[in-house]
């Protein structure tokens, strides 16, 4: 089946959801007129559907190729890259001064949505580039930003991040890659780098890892880690590439999925490097394009699910077997399509419901990227909270749901969808990494109620509350959103409930809160994605009272209901199961597992 990239869903959640018009005070808004907007989408989508989505199984099947420390990627990936860069979409959200097109990053964020659906392996690669670019912007020295900005944000050269190492993934503290500090300011990195996504590959002349390493007497722990900006070309004095540095890839490693990303072995052996930022401020520096990173590992899981969610439909429509239970839909065949049955419905519905719902989250959430640099502190300083509040949950909810959907398209599909014949099953492979890497979902859900819910006496909550409350206090008198009102509102006072129970048991005994985390998270997750249904629906409903004979508003309409009556009062569920605190999980002795 062909991907067609979701361009009107999405204009409609940035024009008549969003309202980017509003924001013509923020840099790169004045220039991202509606027009302008719409032919960057379309021509993002055409770019993902014509020319990524045909080589995706290519690269599934092939994989990446690794010889004498040099990494071949798939047959076509090198022209796709090569075009991708052509047509200028590495610049699209970065800083015009190196040579960006300053558009907003919701805008990019969008455009990335397509990229990742048509190709996620493919998607990794400039993404990571971007990261790399975001850490250097944030926190590079003005040489270095000179030296490598450019060429990032041009596609010429690109990046990635190098974190884990053979016994140290989530817990960075235990980093043992050193940094020595040399004569002329430099430094020479040596140690052992895992799972770099792009670590080695042909597109590019030019790889610029940024490392994390510890120098020489630093203190134990995270606060004596240090940033690195190790290339795998020295740049000369011309900005070209110089000698070869002492960064190799050592082999590539073997995975379930994304088979076209260049998992790479790292080995550092004194290579040149120089220091981003303060000693021992790394992980603070490394964070900004970790943050990113999740932002789009999010982004990522939604994107699979949508492509699977498209296949599903598809093959629904047209998969004969069996008779609708209300009699025959298509008397003149020898059966109906699998449409026509209730349980089929169920898991397209469920699988739409979410896809639409977790779209309008990923580019709500971006927008709030872009609010951060408002001219007026307290909106900079909500979208900063937001941000901080939601990433976490944004990450790991999307994936979660993201495979999930994937696994709902392998069951449409039946005995089909598990064979090699059809997308889906490589849907399902590569959406699986997402739960794990930029930080397992596990994980996310203890930053989310161990760190992010206390932060700043629980501001970052409360506004996410507030928020809610005046959307519920805004669209309750329609009746036509009666359902979206008592949803949400119902949904926002099982958070508050399980918020307040966290803060209460939480504090109490530390255990129970990570007990509680994963479900706290999902239902964060659901009135999020409430939230944000709710806001679609609004839209829907105006243009629908305003006279719009357009179909396209009562499918939103419908599908949004079906979010809030059938998939919303999950809700209870992750309540219940959170307040029974840790004590039946914890009891049973290691042993007799």
């Amino acid at each position: 089946m062909a991907y067609t990239a979701p361009t009107r869903d999405q204009l409609f959640i940035l024009n008549e959801v969003l309202g980017l018009e509003r924001y013509s005070n923020l840099p790169g808004f004045a220039e991202a007129s509606p027009d302008l907007v719409a032919q960057i989408l379309e021509a993002g989508g055409t770019f993902a559907a014509e020319v990524l989505a045909p080589i995706d199984r290519t690269g599934d099947r092939e994989g990446c190729s690794f010889k004498d420390g040099e990494v071949t990627t798939p047959t076509g990936w090198k022209e796709a890259y090569a075009q991708f860069v052509e047509a200028g979409w590495p610049a699209l959200s970065s800083d015009p001064e190196y040579g960006g097109q300053g558009m907003p990053a919701v805008v990019s964020f969008a455009v990335s949505e397509c990229t990742a659906a048509a190709s996620a392996a493919f998607s990794m690669y400039p993404g990571l580039s971007h990261g790399a670019y975001s850490a250097l912007h944030a926190n590079g020295s003005d040489a270095q930003k000179a030296t490598y900005l450019p060429k990032l944000v041009s596609g010429e050269w690109t990046g990635t991040m190098n974190l884990t190492e053979p016994q140290c993934g989530t817990d960075l503290g235990l980093i043992r890659t050193k940094a020595v500090p040399q004569a002329d300011g430099s430094y020479r990195i040596s140690g052992q780098k895992i799972w770099i996504s792009a670590g080695e590959h042909d597109f590019a002349p030019n790889i610029i890892h940024l490392v994390l390493a510890r120098i020489e007497g630093a203190p134990a722990g995270v606060k004596g880690i240090s940033l690195f900006v190790v290339p795998k070309f020295l740049a000369n004095e011309n900005g070209g590439l110089g000698a070869r540095n002492g960064a190799v890839c050592a082999g590539l490693e073997e995975k379930m999925g994304i088979h076209g990303n260049a998992t790479a072995v790292m080995v550092y052996e004194d290579a040149q490097g120089w220091l981003v930022g303060a000693e021992n401020a790394g992980l603070k520096a490394m964070f900004v394009m970790m943050n990113e990173a999740r932002l789009g590992t999010g982004l990522q899981g939604l994107a699979i699910g949508s492509a699977a969610y498209q296949a599903a439909a598809e093959f629904a429509r047209e998969r004969l077997q069996g008779r609708s239970l209300s009699g025959p839909k298509n008397p003149e065949g020898p059966a109906d399509p699998i449409i026509v049955h209730p349980d089929v419905r169920r898991m397209l519905m469920e699988s739409r419901a979410f896809i639409e719902g977790g779209r309008a989250f990923v580019l709500w959430t971006a927008l709030q990227a872009d609010l951060q640099k408002s001219p007026d502190p307290a909106t900079a300083q909500k979208a900063r909270d937001f941000m901080a509040l939601l990433t976490p949950v944004l990450k790991a909810y999307l994936t979660d749901r993201g495979f999930h959907v994937a696994s709902q398209a392998m069951q449409v599909h039946g005995g089909s969808g598990y064979t090699e014949h059809f997308p889906v099953s490589q849907h399902l492979r590569d959406a699986r990494i997402t739960m794990i890497y930029e930080g397992a979902n596990g994980v996310q859900a203890l930053d989310l109620v161990g760190r992010k819910l206390a932060a700043n006496g629980g501001r970052a909550v409360m506004s996410f509350f507030a928020e809610v409350d005046a959307l519920v206090a805004e669209i309750e008198a329609d009746p036509a959103l009666a359902v979206y009102a008592d949803g949400l509102r119902g949904a926002k006072a099982q958070l508050q409930e399980a918020t307040f129970w966290l803060m209460q048991n939480g504090l109490q005994n530390p255990e129970n809160a990570g007990a509680a985390s994963t479900d706290y998270l999902h239902l964060f997750g659901l009135t999020a994605l409430a939230q944000m249904w709710a806001l679609m629906a609004k839209a829907a409903q105006g243009r629908i009272s305003s006279g719009a004979g357009d179909p396209f508003y009562d499918a939103k309409l419908l599908t949004g209901r079906y979010y809030m009556e059938r998939v919303l009062p999950e809700t209870a569920t992750h309540l219940a199961r959170l307040k029974t605190g840790a004590a039946t999980m914890m009891a049973m002795p290691a042993e007799a597992f």
